[in-house]
């Protein structure tokens, strides 16, 4: 049991568009955090000396900053999505909506 509204949908290149656009960054947004996160858990396994390397006088080691650099690397491409979502991906959903509305 489908709605005929949602298969016009489906069937509206806007909606391919959209669909497209989403997932392709998504996936890029996807592939690179796991590039980071995966190297970091990489070179904890294999460079533990390279990250136990203390910085300066103090206590701190290179890992330390290594793996806020992970964490500020999520926010940052979160925020990436996010506003790419409410810009570009809202406008194309809103156009879809507003021209299947007419119909």
């Amino acid at each position: 049991m489908t709605d005929p509204m949602v298969a016009r949908i489906r069937a509206n290149p806007k909606y391919q568009q959209l669909t497209s656009k989403r997932s392709s960054f998504g996936w890029m947004l996807t592939i690179l955090m796991m590039v980071v996160y995966y190297g970091y858990i990489a070179l904890i396994a294999w460079n533990k000396p390279f990250l136990a390397q203390p910085l300066g006088s103090g206590v701190t080691s290179v890992g330390i900053p290594i793996g806020l650099g992970v964490i500020v690397f999520t926010i940052v491409i979160t925020g990436l999505y996010v506003r790419r979502a409410n810009t570009e991906f809202d406008e194309l959903n809103r156009a879809l909506l507003a021209e299947e509305s007419k119909k």
